[in-house]
């Protein structure tokens, strides 16, 4: 393996529609896609899609779900490692205005232990923070092998400040910041108290705030997108984290600028697009979608603090 991939495995069902029907109403969908899903999954089918072999440990139950979402995993190289649970986990996802409402049916009371996985050869760790403990192993393993391990803070959970000890990249989200009740910039030096050498908060369509090391934050723009071309935001995020660490791994030498500028170009191609799997990118995609101009502006009021 080349990296590592472990969180929550998902089976998407995304749909466009007006609204959702109440009582003994029915509607139909303009449109629908069914794909993996899950924020490490998505990240690890991208990485595969760009070049890297890449394994990942997910959740996996022996529902007919299963047998489809290991379908998709063979199409790409990813090695599954599952661990047991009794069903498959879903999500209905309905993309609107540049957002989407989600609801999850979650199964993670896992049947078996944590299984045990020799990491020779893998260079880098990506983990979003479900399964907890097996995050937490190998993300102690994983440093203590001077491999780079990467972070996606979509939320604030319990054990988040133990792991993010053992992080070297971690990128969040605006709801982990409104979750600890800091502003951007307060998360930015939370995340250096842990020890994190590269901290980012996503902001959407007003781009990233980030830091390297010792340097002062910096804003990064999102590349123009125009509302009338996006389709689905859902798996951009996910489309980021996996698309940079396709370029670390596949360019060390460059600089997480380089990395960054990479990974917004990967998810703003994403947004075309509905469903994860139509959305991953080839290396041309990305090369064309890097060519938009970024857009200059932040958030109104300010973006260093949330709203």
């Amino acid at each position: 393996m080349e990296a590592l991939f472990i969180g929550q495995s998902y089976i998407d069902i995304t749909f466009l529609c007006d609204e959702l029907p109440h009582g003994d109403q029915k509607t139909r969908a303009e449109d629908y896609a069914v794909s993996f899903g899950g924020n490490a999954v998505t990240a690890a089918f991208t990485c595969a899609k760009l070049g890297i072999k890449s394994d990942l440990l997910c959740t996996m139950a022996d529902d007919w779900l299963a047998h489809m979402f290991r379908d998709m995993a063979n199409r790409y190289p990813i090695r599954l490692h599952g661990r047991k649970v009794k069903e498959s986990s879903l999500s209905f996802i309905m993309p609107n205005d540049g957002h989407r409402a989600v609801v999850r049916c979650r199964d993670n009371d896992f049947i078996h232990p944590l299984p045990q996985l020799r990491l020779d050869g893998c260079r880098a760790l990506h983990i979003d923070g479900h399964m907890p403990d097996a995050a937490l192993h190998y993300a102690r393993q994983a440093r203590g092998a001077g491999m780079l391990t990467s972070f996606d803070g979509g939320a604030y959970r319990c054990d988040t400040d133990e792991i993010l000890q053992y992080i070297d990249v971690a990128v969040v989200s605006e709801l982990f910041c409104d979750q600890m009740q800091l502003g951007y910039l307060e998360t930015l030096n939370y995340l250096r108290s842990k020890g994190v050498k590269v901290g980012g908060v996503t902001l959407g369509p007003y781009g990233m705030l980030w830091y390297e090391h010792s340097n002062a934050p910096q804003h990064m723009p999102a590349l123009a997108v125009s509302p009338d071309q996006t389709r689905d935001s859902n798996g951009a995020g996910d489309i980021f984290h996996g698309a940079y660490l396709y370029s670390y791994l596949k360019h060390p030498k460059r600089s997480w600028l380089e990395h960054f500028q990479f990974a917004r170009a990967a998810s703003a191609h994403s947004l075309h697009f509905l469903g994860n799997e139509a959305s991953l990118p080839r290396l041309t995609d990305i090369e064309d979608a890097a060519n938009c101009l970024p857009l200059s502006t932040l958030r109104p009021a300010g973006a260093l603090h949330p709203t």
